[in-house]
């Protein structure tokens, strides 16, 4: 039997329809059930388990990234397990490093900014917070009309809090990126580092304004903020920018918050400020709690301030540097120990006592406060959130009991480096080790480093870097050092989270 052209064409015309028919039903299908497996992860999930999974993918994948990317000598290419830990480092915002900084190119310096921007508390924040409005929806669509009306209130009031929320990250973002390009751009010694370095403006500016204000302390530069110890115009414009991005941006949010409702009567202003609890924020605190988490921050500061400044004024660490200098040096420096990581100056050459100071402030949660009395119907909202968290999953907790976890890593680590400990005592002495654990598990990012004058035992071999004390360990101390900074990054979930006056565990 003959088949015509036109009959043939027919067909195959009848097949791609069916096919597309069959494509387009598969699709659809796909959809459905990748949207039902989204949606059941978000309303199932626990957050503890949600973030962990966030920061794991993060993390490998800017592995990933960072591996193919050249470096900025192809010579010198960092090994894949710094790289790693470099990795877990940005996405954790603790800025611990084994390589020197200067190795990477302005491509994979890129790379860890999109990291630290992604892994910092604000950003993941905002992602919960979605998460929060995509639950809520989702009770909306299964009530009646006649008890909606609250939920949706509740719900634009989410709406508007977001914006919020996003409308001050960007804000400081772009505010502190243009600040330090200006100035590095027309300040002649600040511009003169970053060409003898080969350190594009742009690039460093970005990095270091995303840096700064998600408290990673992860800079261009090997030598951190020490070679702008002069330029104390950059060091006064980070300043305010890494308390916005961390242990002040609660009473910020709030002051922002309070602004636009007075500026503005809608309701779902006047919901946000008396419905704390209820939104779920883990940042947004009472107006009692702002004011006191305030004060203790402040206080924080002072106390290190006035000790830095008597302590170490003719220390060795401030050698070189005119009154003004050491005074504006110093309150970055003590800043910085609450969670940013940049340091002005050698934290080796500082005074033992000031060393014993910064390993507590580092310990401390960003939030910790003084709270002169507590019952149980005036706790902090985020007290109320986790309470009800670890009563439907009290994993997280067990998991991150802290200070069991962090005697463990430190007795872990001593085992571990046991024969450079005998060695090379006073580099791998056990306060070196104890200052490099809590730094990590504070996602800090200090670091009394290591120096080739201490060894015993001097090496021909040995040459001094401008890396963290963790590079001149193995890599099993290193694998130990990422749980560290992974607990750490997750050290909200602690029962009450620390934002009281009150460390040991109830």
């Amino acid at each position: 039997m003959k088949i015509t052209t036109a009959t043939f064409v027919s067909k195959i015309l009848e097949r791609l329809t069916s096919f597309h028919h069959t494509l387009r039903c598969l699709c659809h299908w796909s959809r459905s059930i990748l949207s039902s497996s989204l949606r059941a992860l978000l309303l199932r999930l626990d957050p503890f388990w949600r973030q962990l999974c966030y920061f794991v993918s993060l993390f490998m994948l800017g592995y990933f990234v960072l591996s193919i990317l050249e470096p900025r000598n192809p010579m010198n290419r960092p090994k894949n397990y710094d790289l790693l830990f470099t990795a877990v480092s940005a996405v954790t915002v603790s800025s611990m490093t084994t390589v020197e900084m200067e190795v990477f190119s302005n491509t994979q310096l890129f790379c860890l900014a999109i990291l630290m921007l992604l892994g910092g508390e604000v950003f993941t924040s905002m992602l919960e917070l979605q998460i929060q409005k995509f639950k809520l929806s989702e009770k909306m669509k299964t009530r009646s009309n006649t008890s909606n009306s609250d939920t949706h209130l509740k719900y634009n009031s989410m709406k508007f809090l977001g914006v919020i929320v996003a409308s001050y990250f960007v804000a400081l973002q772009v505010s502190g990126f243009l600040l330090v390009s200006l100035y590095v751009g027309l300040v002649t010694s600040a511009k003169e580092v970053l060409i003898k370095k080969n350190l594009n403006i742009q690039v460093f500016s970005i990095v270091t304004t995303i840096s700064t204000f998600a408290n990673c302390g992860y800079l261009p530069t090997n030598e951190s903020m020490m070679v702008f110890k002069k330029n104390l115009g950059l060091i006064v414009i980070l300043i305010p920018l890494s308390l916005l991005g961390n242990t002040l941006y609660p009473v910020f949010l709030r002051l922002l918050l309070l602004f636009f409702g007075k500026i503005n009567s809608r309701e779902e202003w006047k919901y946000i400020l008396d419905h704390e609890a209820e939104l779920k924020y883990y940042h947004l605190l009472s107006g009692m709690h702002c004011w006191y988490l305030a004060l203790t921050s402040i206080g924080f500061i002072v106390i290190q301030f006035v000790l830095l400044i008597s302590i170490g004024w003719k220390s060795q660490a401030m050698d070189g540097s005119n009154p003004s200098e050491k005074v504006i040096g110093s309150l970055f420096q003590v800043v910085n120990t609450r969670h940013a990581g940049e340091s002005v100056f050698d934290l080796s050459l500082v005074s033992p006592a000031i060393i014993v100071l910064i390993v507590t402030m580092m310990y401390l949660p960003a939030y910790t406060y003084f709270l002169p009395r507590e019952d149980k119907h005036n706790l902090p909202i985020t007290d109320v959130n986790h309470i009800k968290e670890h009563k439907k999953s009290s994993i997280g907790f067990l998991l991150l009991s802290p200070l069991p976890i962090l005697v463990i890593i430190i007795i872990l680590i001593c085992i571990t480096e046991s024969d450079n400990m005998q060695k090379d005592p006073l580099n791998f002495s056990v306060l070196n080790i104890i200052f490099e654990v809590i730094s990590a598990y504070g996602n800090v990012g200090f670091s009394l480093g290591y120096s080739c004058k201490r060894q015993l035992q001097p090496r021909g071999d040995c040459i001094d870097s401008w890396y963290g004390f963790a590079g001149r360990w193995s890599n099993i101390s290193k694998l130990i050092l990422i749980l560290a900074m992974i607990f750490g990054r997750l050290r909200k979930f602690h029962k009450r989270g620390g934002k009281v006056w009150k460390l040991s565990q109830r």
